[in-house]
């Protein structure tokens, strides 16, 4: 079985059903127990959205300053929706994060989630800074499943 294209619908499904289940055991283990309370004490109660954008994505038309989407909600710590969003569509999410192609891939390809927020390769363009970094190791768990997520890339 062949994993689904990078950003389209199918990969979407992977991945809400992946943020549903949560951290792998093997990613839990490497941290303290202390730490994965936090995170379900956030995810608990956690009610935003995300835009996360792919700049740059191969085989896919964008205007000048398009990117294509994938938008995250949450609601009560459940995953809402998850699905993708073309180019020229019109996104609302609490939050909107933007990444080049190549970051994501490196990202699907074992580079840290951590890093990839910490060293900027994953910028908020959209929301408010304060209150979405009340929630920074939640979101970083989060991508990191997300990263996790098998995906052919083009």
């Amino acid at each position: 079985m062949t994993a689904p294209g990078f950003f389209t619908s199918e990969w979407a499904g992977a991945v809400r059903d992946a943020l549903t289940a949560g951290p792998s055991e093997q990613a839990r283990a490497g941290k303290l127990q202390k730490y994965w309370d936090s995170f379900e004490k956030v995810k608990g109660k956690y009610a935003s959205s995300w835009a996360l954008e792919c700049r740059d994505l191969p085989g896919r038309p964008s205007r000048p300053g398009g990117a294509a989407s994938l938008v995250v909600a949450w609601e009560d710590g459940a995953v809402t929706a998850c699905q993708t969003a073309a180019p020229d569509t019109r996104v609302h999410a609490t939050y909107t994060l933007g990444m080049d192609y190549q970051d994501w891939k490196a990202l699907h390809e074992g580079y840290d989630a951590q890093r990839t927020v910490m060293y900027r390769k994953m910028l908020l363009t959209d929301g408010d800074l304060l209150e979405f970094f009340k929630s920074i190791y939640f979101f970083v768990e989060c991508l990191a499943v997300i990263g996790g997520v098998p995906a052919e890339y083009p």
